[in-house]
Protein backbone atom coordinates (compact mmCIF):
# COMPACT_ATOMS: atom_id res chain seq x y z
CA UNK A 1 0.00 0.00 0.00
CA UNK A 2 1.28 3.56 -0.27
CA UNK A 3 1.74 6.02 2.53
CA UNK A 4 -0.49 7.76 4.23
CA UNK A 5 1.01 10.86 4.46
CA UNK A 6 1.31 11.09 0.86
CA UNK A 7 0.76 14.80 -0.48
CA UNK A 8 -0.83 14.11 -3.60
CA UNK A 9 -3.04 11.47 -2.32
CA UNK A 10 -3.93 13.96 0.36
CA UNK A 11 -5.03 16.39 -2.39
CA UNK A 12 -6.64 14.29 -4.42
CA UNK A 13 -8.54 13.37 -0.98
CA UNK A 14 -9.65 16.50 -0.37
CA UNK A 15 -10.66 17.31 -3.76
CA UNK A 16 -12.81 14.67 -3.62
CA UNK A 17 -14.50 15.22 -0.87
CA UNK A 18 -14.83 19.39 -2.02
CA UNK A 19 -16.42 17.88 -5.43
CA UNK A 20 -18.83 15.19 -3.29
CA UNK A 21 -19.60 18.22 -1.40
CA UNK A 22 -20.34 20.87 -4.39
CA UNK A 23 -22.60 18.41 -6.02
CA UNK A 24 -24.88 17.71 -3.31
CA UNK A 25 -25.46 21.38 -2.80
CA UNK A 26 -25.97 21.48 -6.25
CA UNK A 27 -28.43 19.06 -6.04
CA UNK A 28 -30.14 20.77 -3.22
CA UNK A 29 -30.30 23.93 -5.23
CA UNK A 30 -31.45 22.21 -8.39
CA UNK A 31 -34.29 20.98 -5.98
CA UNK A 32 -35.30 24.12 -4.91
CA UNK A 33 -34.86 25.73 -8.43
CA UNK A 34 -37.36 22.93 -9.49
CA UNK A 35 -39.39 23.71 -6.45
CA UNK A 36 -39.27 27.50 -7.20
CA UNK A 37 -40.34 26.56 -10.94
CA UNK A 38 -43.39 24.64 -10.20
CA UNK A 39 -44.71 27.63 -7.95
CA UNK A 40 -43.87 30.36 -10.38
CA UNK A 41 -45.65 28.33 -13.48
CA UNK A 42 -48.78 27.70 -11.04
CA UNK A 43 -48.36 31.16 -10.67
CA UNK A 44 -48.35 32.03 -14.39
CA UNK A 45 -51.40 30.15 -14.93
CA UNK A 46 -53.30 31.79 -12.14
CA UNK A 47 -52.28 35.40 -13.22
CA UNK A 48 -53.33 33.56 -17.05
CA UNK A 49 -56.65 33.01 -15.48
CA UNK A 50 -56.80 36.72 -13.79
CA UNK A 51 -55.70 38.03 -17.60
CA UNK A 52 -59.01 36.22 -18.98
CA UNK A 53 -61.63 36.82 -16.19
CA UNK A 54 -60.25 40.83 -16.20
CA UNK A 55 -60.81 40.75 -20.12
CA UNK A 56 -64.33 39.26 -19.72
CA UNK A 57 -64.97 42.15 -17.45
CA UNK A 58 -63.43 44.89 -19.80
CA UNK A 59 -65.49 43.24 -22.76
CA UNK A 60 -68.41 43.36 -20.47
CA UNK A 61 -67.75 46.80 -19.62
CA UNK A 62 -67.04 47.98 -23.27
CA UNK A 63 -70.52 46.60 -24.15
CA UNK A 64 -72.65 48.19 -21.54
CA UNK A 65 -71.18 51.57 -21.86
CA UNK A 66 -71.94 50.47 -25.99
CA UNK A 67 -75.55 49.89 -24.89
CA UNK A 68 -75.59 52.90 -22.74
CA UNK A 69 -74.56 55.51 -25.46
CA UNK A 70 -77.16 54.02 -27.71
CA UNK A 71 -79.56 54.68 -24.65
CA UNK A 72 -78.22 57.88 -24.43
CA UNK A 73 -78.95 58.79 -28.12
CA UNK A 74 -82.39 56.98 -28.04
CA UNK A 75 -83.06 59.82 -24.98
CA UNK A 76 -81.45 62.32 -27.03
CA UNK A 77 -83.34 61.20 -30.31
CA UNK A 78 -86.69 61.44 -28.87
CA UNK A 79 -86.10 64.53 -26.99
CA UNK A 80 -85.28 65.90 -30.65
CA UNK A 81 -88.68 64.26 -32.38
CA UNK A 82 -90.45 65.59 -29.41
CA UNK A 83 -89.25 68.92 -30.25
CA UNK A 84 -90.15 68.80 -33.69
CA UNK A 85 -93.57 67.66 -33.10
CA UNK A 86 -93.91 70.92 -30.72
CA UNK A 87 -92.64 73.19 -33.60
CA UNK A 88 -94.77 71.48 -36.01
CA UNK A 89 -97.69 71.78 -33.55
CA UNK A 90 -96.92 75.49 -33.35
CA UNK A 91 -96.96 75.70 -37.16
CA UNK A 92 -99.97 74.00 -37.76
CA UNK A 93 -101.86 76.47 -34.50
CA UNK A 94 -100.08 79.49 -36.33
CA UNK A 95 -100.99 78.43 -39.52
CA UNK A 96 -105.04 77.93 -38.54
CA UNK A 97 -105.22 81.61 -37.40
CA UNK A 98 -103.83 82.92 -40.49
Amino acid sequence: MGDVNNPALNIFTTRMRQLILQYRETIGEKGQLQQRYEELTKEVERLRGEIERIQREYDNLMLARMLEITDGDVETAKARIAKLIRDVNKCITYLKEK
